[in-house]
């Protein structure tokens, strides 16, 4: 029997935990340090995206498989470290994923009103790290830097009506403040034009419905409409929805609208002890593709800033760590012996919830070769070990069958037309666990 310990309950680790599984004769053991799994499922896809959050039932029968355990409120560094991790087990698998927000690297960018996207997606999805943040929906204007998904995922989130949000499970605290949001105009920021977004067709496309938020681009900011024909069908159709946005004429009828602002890149944040506006300099692209200031600036308000332009991976003391990359180096998968990273904190914040499974299909043949399903035999304690370990130091793990009872609890509050209401207290979630 092989011991894993797998570091984070997310899509990538329930991935590597249902490869383990396939070639046999391993215990696996999830950790967490929140009460609740599923990670990003839970706290970072869109509360208005469920079928996207039913993979989540995937993962559940991994969970309930024998063999497998899920330890919530196990803090790495403080209830373990990961060399006690593999004195117990034999391997050790990170998937921590990718929760910190890069920082903008501009002036102004510590001003209160300009928050990361992990904190304001956290906030609205009920993450307790961000329960409290409140940002600011008192201003007329607010700016969203970046042109990818979570990009898209903010601005309409911030442009939707209360009667929108049925069927989704935006915490309370958001669904509340957003209804009496102030917000009319949303601009969305990219350093480079509309060939280069990350953006996908369904979330573009999502824009052109919403009751009360029209979206527009400028034609200018268009290559020659035959020059589409160069990129992939999924970006192409992206650009197609662009160019409709930038042909509809105005709809006045809708008291919000959301405005693409290509060739703009912020280079400083300004205003009296807040965050007032965005100063955004216009770029133009280099022969290198790259976009290149071009020395022009305008000042586009907000009084709300969100910033997406990437995640990093929690530094681990002991543990090597690529600042640049924001990821823990390895070589496809390996960090050091017996010890591995999978999904976000190998690869970077790149790829969807789907790219998690092949990836983490991958480091698990990369176990499995190390450690032959067949003949190896471990001397190591697993389970037994941890679980006297952090006996020893007061860590009351929740498990799976406790994180049942929190779900049955947030299921049992949910407003009308929510499928849950999110408990988003750490307190609370283990009262609600029985702990």
């Amino acid at each position: 029997m092989r011991h894993v310990a797998i570091v984070g309950s997310g899509p990538a680790g329930f991935y590597t935990a249902e490869a383990l599984l396939k070639s046999g004769s391993v215990a696996v053991d999830i950790l967490d340090r929140l009460p609740v799994p599923y990670g990003l499922i839970r706290f970072g896809v869109a509360p208005d995206h469920q079928s996207i959050k039913a993979v989540a039932r995937r993962y559940e029968k991994v969970a309930l498989t024998p063999g497998v355990r899920f330890l919530g409120n196990v803090h790495l560094g403080a209830d373990v470290s990961v060399e006690e991790l593999l004195h117990y087990y034999d391997a050790v698998v990170l998937a921590t994923g990718a929760p910190l927000d890069r920082r903008l690297g501009i002036p102004g960018d510590d001003l209160p009103g300009v928050v990361g996207s992990a904190a304001f997606v956290g906030w609205y999805n009920g993450h307790p790290d961000f329960a409290d943040l409140a940002p600011p929906l008192g201003q007329p204007d607010a700016v969203v830097i970046g042109n990818g998904n979570v990009a898209l995922d903010c601005a309409r989130i911030l442009a939707k009506t209360p009667v929108e949000f049925v069927g989704a499970d935006i915490v309370a605290h958001a669904f509340e403040a957003l209804g009496s949001s102030a917000i009319r105009d949303i601009t969305i920021l990219g350093r480079r034009g509309p060939h280069q977004i990350a953006m996908t067709p369904k979330e573009l496309g999502e824009l052109g419905h919403l009751d009360a938020a029209a979206p527009f681009a400028d034609p200018d900011d268009f290559p020659p409409a035959g020059t589409d024909n160069a990129l992939d069908p999924g970006q192409r159709k992206s650009v197609e929805l662009l160019r409709g946005f930038a042909a509809a004429p105005p709809d006045g009828s809708k008291p919000r609208t959301i405005a693409f602002d290509f060739f703009a890149k912020p280079v400083a944040i300004e205003g009296d002890g807040r965050a007032e506006r965005v100063i955004v300099e216009r770029t133009a692209l280099g022969p290198d593709g790259q976009a290149r200031g071009t020395g022009q600036t305008y000042a586009v308000p907000a009084g709300l800033v969100i910033s997406c332009i990437g995640y990093a991976s929690p530094p681990i003391p002991g543990i090597p760590y690529d600042e640049a990359l924001g990821r823990y180096p390895n070589q496809s998968g390996q960090v050091e012996d017996r010890l591995y990273a999978v999904g976000w904190a190998r690869r970077g914040p790149t790829g969807t919830i789907g790219t998690n499974r092949p990836d983490g299909f991958a480091v698990a043949e990369a176990i499995d070769a190390a450690l032959p399903p067949a003949t190896y035999r471990s001397e190591r304690d697993g389970a037994a070990g941890l679980d006297r370990l952090l006996g020893s130091r007061g860590c009351d793990p929740v498990h799976f069958a406790d994180w049942q009872k929190i779900e049955a609890a947030e299921v049992a509050a949910a407003r009308a037309g929510a499928p849950r209401e999110k408990l988003v207290r750490v307190s609370d979630l283990l009262k609600a666990g029985g702990h």
